[in-house]
């Protein structure tokens, strides 16, 4: 079976390359990111500095990346997360530096308070079909990543 390819993109001056799973990055991830869906939409948070965005945020000591995406999830939307499973990795390339950043799916389970409200302002579902106009940073690569993460996650059914 072939790999699907994605585009690369940009995240301000840094370039973004997406590797679908089973690629693991090389070295511990910086930061995890999760994709909450509920049946036709996503869950996203209202981050101050971004919009409305997915959970995400750096991997703390002691804590591996989905451990992480669990907690950013709670903080930032108050939700948890079933059927978690990873997707693919993030690398992020300016100046010579190189991050990584570990994506995951997940389905969305119960719903309690956005523990971190300093952090999240809000949150909210927004349909497949509306993200291109809702989401703080959309372009093809975007669009490529939440394409697959939705046929991960009906596969779950």
């Amino acid at each position: 079976m072939a790999v699907k390819k994605f585009p690369s993109g940009t995240y301000g001056k840094a370039k973004l390359t997406f590797f679908p799973a089973p690629y693991r990055s090389p070295i511990r991830s910086f930061a995890s990111l999760v994709i909450p869906i509920q049946g036709s939409a996503v869950l996203l948070a209202h981050i101050g500095d971004r919009g409305w965005c997915i959970p995400s945020g750096r991997v703390e000591a002691g804590e591996d990346s989905i451990e992480a995406a669990r907690r950013e999830c709670m903080e930032e939307t108050g939700a948890t997360l079933t059927c978690l499973q990873y997707i693919g990795c993030y690398q992020m390339s300016e100046k010579g530096e190189t991050r990584w950043s570990d994506l995951f799916v997940a389905k969305v389970g119960d719903m309690g308070e956005i523990s971190k409200p300093k952090e999240s302002l809000g949150r909210k579902f927004v349909e497949r079909e509306d993200l291109p106009t809702e989401y703080y940073f959309w372009n093809d690569l975007t669009r490529c990543v939440f394409d697959h993460a939705f046929s991960i996650i009906q596969r779950e059914k």
